[in-house]
């Protein structure tokens, strides 16, 4: 997922505005994505925080943080709805498929614009529909048909719908918004299980109970559906995401 990973971080951080020298905190972090690529952009006279509500979860990203060359992020423990920052200490703030988890999120984006100085961007990444995100269709679509639907990847796209991010951003009294869609086609090699880490990322709650005849054949469906899609050997795999950024008052 590496390359589809990073045509994603890149503009994320263009619509934060991060240049050398800035101060950014990166939320729900998670195995360190994209702080450690703000980091190497905000070089040695920036900072940039990455953050996730699960220690453990940042574990493999401190462990990548150790083992690249160049400036790298800080990482600490933090609840977006209650950051432990001072206010206006960032410049930036960044968050890649984080806020749509949040139960609390209007509680979240005031604490966001807390630590943002006047003029500072906060910039999400969201899912935009079900349908245009080729992974996550294919792989929702076969568990229903073995499982049967149970709203397992509703969360994914709360904020599919255009605006309604940028909605409650305006009302916590963010000064201004904007969206960008995104739509990079990931090129996966057929035959090969690209799909199984959001198969258990997304529905590993659901296939803990299922016997290993019933594994099979669900992870053999899956498979079928992306190797149809397969053209000289490659499966185009769409996706759909959104850039929703606002500025601080």
């Amino acid at each position: 997922m590496a390359d589809l990973a990073d045509k994603l971080n890149r503009p994320l951080l263009d619509a934060a505005g991060l240049v050398e020298g800035c101060r950014l905190l990166d939320l729900a972090s998670g195995a360190g994505e994209p702080a450690l690529s703000a980091a190497r952009r905000a070089g040695p006279d920036g900072l940039v925080v990455g953050s996730d509500l699960v220690p453990g979860m940042m574990a493999g990203a401190v462990r990548r943080a150790r083992s690249v060359e160049g400036p790298a992020p800080a990482f600490t423990a933090a609840d977006m709805t209650a950051l432990p920052f001072a206010d206006a200490a960032f410049d930036g703030v960044t968050c890649r498929f984080g806020i749509m988890f949040v139960p609390a999120v209007e509680t979240a984006l005031r604490e966001v614009r807390r630590v943002l100085r006047p003029g500072g961007k906060a910039a999400f990444m969201v899912w935009g529909s079900r349908a245009g995100n080729g992974l996550f269709a294919e792989i929702g679509d076969a568990v229903a048909d073995h499982l049967g639907e149970d709203g397992s990847l509703d969360p994914l796209f709360r904020f599919a719908p255009p605006e309604l991010l940028s909605d409650l951003m305006r009302a916590v009294g963010f000064a201004e918004t904007s969206e960008t869609d995104l739509t990079p086609v990931r090129k996966a090699p057929a035959g090969q299980p690209f799909w199984h880490a959001a198969l258990d990322m997304s529905f590993g709650h659901r296939l803990g109970g299922l016997t290993a005849e019933q594994r099979k054949a669900l992870e053999a469906d899956i498979a079928r559906r992306f190797d149809a899609r397969a053209v000289d050997g490659i499966v185009p795999v769409p996706s759909h995401a959104r850039i929703v950024v606002g500025v601080a008052g």
